[in-house]
């Protein structure tokens, strides 16, 4: 994608995304306790400071999801197992506006903030779009099948992929192939605001 962001894998993980889950500390004690590892033997082993991963065990801190991928390495488990939740408890939570992670398109009219869950970030992905006249999001193409669509709450968008080019307004959804090319652009005189849903590996168009 045409967007200043960090390559995937360790350093896309350093974007200060936060997870707040109340057994996240339970899990990282438990496995911890399990290898019979002191808070001194992991951190060595994960390079996370012995008093951060103290205060996850509390959870008295909401780590970055950098921070959680070092420590499910140190443990050898999935990162979906360390970030997985009791299927007995409720579960809610809140990502606060400061914590939302922002994307910005190469022209710096166009934002994307990041308002999907990381769970589910390798087969979907959501985010809200808010551009400036004129803004455009030039992407590279995703997985093969991989489906967009994008609902426009405000103000005039475009897409064009493969040489077509459609427009919706307020209220009308663009729904594309994603795993080509495929350019945004906000085409009203006034700021425009979408929401914008990528379905990765959906089943192959011909």
């Amino acid at each position: 994608m045409g967007i200043e962001t960090r390559e995937r894998g360790g350093r896309e993980l350093e974007s200060g995304a936060q997870v707040i889950s109340g057994q996240l500390g339970k899990t990282i004690q438990r496995l911890r306790k399990a290898y019979n590892l002191s808070l001194s033997e992991l951190a060595e082993q994960s390079g996370v400071a012995k008093s951060i991963i103290s205060q996850i065990e509390r959870n008295e801190t909401n780590p970055t999801l950098a921070t959680i991928w070092r420590l499910s390495q140190a443990l050898d488990v999935s990162i979906e197992r360390v970030l997985s939740t009791n299927e007995e408890e409720a579960f809610i939570e809140k990502i606060a506006r400061p914590d939302t992670p922002i994307l910005v398109s190469e022209d710096g009219k166009l934002r994307l903030a990041i308002i999907g869950w990381i769970k589910t970030v390798e087969w979907l992905q959501w985010y809200e779009v808010s551009a400036e006249p004129g803004g455009e999001l030039d992407s590279e193409g995703h997985q093969r099948g991989s489906i967009e669509s994008l609902s426009v709450s405000a103000g005039e968008f475009e897409v064009e992929v493969g040489g077509i080019t459609q427009r919706a307004k307020a209220g009308e959804t663009l729904r594309y192939r994603c795993d080509r090319q495929h350019i945004v652009r906000c085409v009203s005189g006034q700021p425009g605001t979408a929401l914008m849903v990528c379905i990765l590996k959906a089943a192959v168009m011909d």
